[in-house]
């Protein structure tokens, strides 16, 4: 996904490539005292399937969030919503729908595992507070209208953990 992301991006530059070093950074780090401290999202652990882990944290992690926010940012750009803060709140909320979605199956299949019982209610709570950041400082970029690849990649993931949700 990352790699059809980055070659559909029209005029690939130092900004496209600033925005997504941001994502991964913040979106790492927001993990990295989650997993750590239990301050953001609950506590929680992440299994070995999401790959190579640095400070217990996969690398992944870092690319999902860039992908996540690409997407939800170029998908709002396309829509008829004007308002940057609109925007922002709208991208949030679909992005934390979608974070329902993934709960279940990231525990199925040992993506992450919750140390206490349940996923924890500040768990949605930081997830829209994070992408509301992320968010913002996509609009702070302000790219240009960018293809549809972005907004059907969210499409799939919806689609996708959806499918797993009916299945598991």
């Amino acid at each position: 996904m990352l790699g059809i992301i980055v070659y559909s991006y029209d005029n690939f530059d130092s900004r496209f490539l600033l925005f997504a070093l941001t994502a991964f950074g913040i979106g790492f780090l927001a993990e990295y005292i989650g997993v750590h401290t239990g301050w953001l999202f609950g506590h929680y652990q992440y299994g070995s399937t999401l790959g190579i882990k640095l400070f217990e944290i996969p690398l992944m992690i870092g690319v999902n969030w860039f992908l996540l926010i690409y997407a939800a940012g170029v998908i709002l750009q396309r829509s008829r919503l004007q308002n940057t803060w609109v925007r922002i709140f709208t991208g949030s909320m679909v992005l934390t729908l979608l974070d329902v979605l993934i709960e279940p199956i990231a525990i199925h299949f040992d993506y992450w595992h919750w140390l206490d019982a349940g996923v924890p209610f500040k768990n949605y709570v930081c997830w829209f507070a994070l992408s509301a950041l992320l968010l913002f400082i996509f609009e702070q970029f302000k790219f240009k209208r960018q293809a549809i690849v972005g907004p059907a990649l969210l499409i799939a993931q919806f689609i996708f953990f959806a499918v797993l949700n009916l299945m598991y």
